[in-house]
């Protein structure tokens, strides 16, 4: 480490000696700086006022090209704006039924479906049985052999 004092000495502040090495004489110019920033302080508050101009017209025509609702909806009174018009989904306003509460009722019927035992014909001899024993059946056996339709004669 040097006990020296920098910047004084041989050629303090004095133009460089050499012809291949050149400095800036200032780093930063403020002012240039302080111009960029203040003309984009105004670039941003003049676009907030043509957004702002823009927002009011585009509003004030919206209200002024809106039609009036047909007059069916003028009789329901004000509850118009809230329902939903017919048919209501399930979930929405105005509709009795859960779909949560359908779903697992649906899902409740569907699983009594399948594993139902009985007679579909019993003439023909169809039954129904559960789902997970007709799938070990086909498993077992494979699937039944359907007979090829009769061939075409041609005349």
């Amino acid at each position: 480490m040097s006990s020296k004092i920098h910047g004084t000495g041989h050629g303090a502040g004095a133009e460089p000696k050499h012809a291949d090495v050149s400095f800036e004489p200032t780093d930063v110019q403020a002012g240039t700086i302080f111009k960029y920033l203040f003309t984009l302080a105004m670039a941003v508050i003049l676009s907030y006022v043509v957004c702002v101009f823009v927002l009011r017209v585009t509003t004030r025509v919206a209200v002024q090209s809106d039609t009036p609702p047909p007059p069916v909806r003028q009789e329901m009174g004000k509850d118009f704006k809230v329902m939903p018009p017919e048919p209501r989904l399930q979930g929405m306003p105005g509709h009795g039924n859960d779909p949560q509460a359908d779903m697992r009722e649906k899902l409740r019927l569907d699983t009594e479906e399948n594993d139902k035992i009985g007679w579909i014909d019993r003439n023909a001899g169809i039954a129904q049985i559960p789902v997970k024993d007709a799938m070990k059946l086909i498993a077992e056996k494979g699937l039944p052999v359907v007979p090829a339709p009769p061939a075409e004669q041609k005349k």
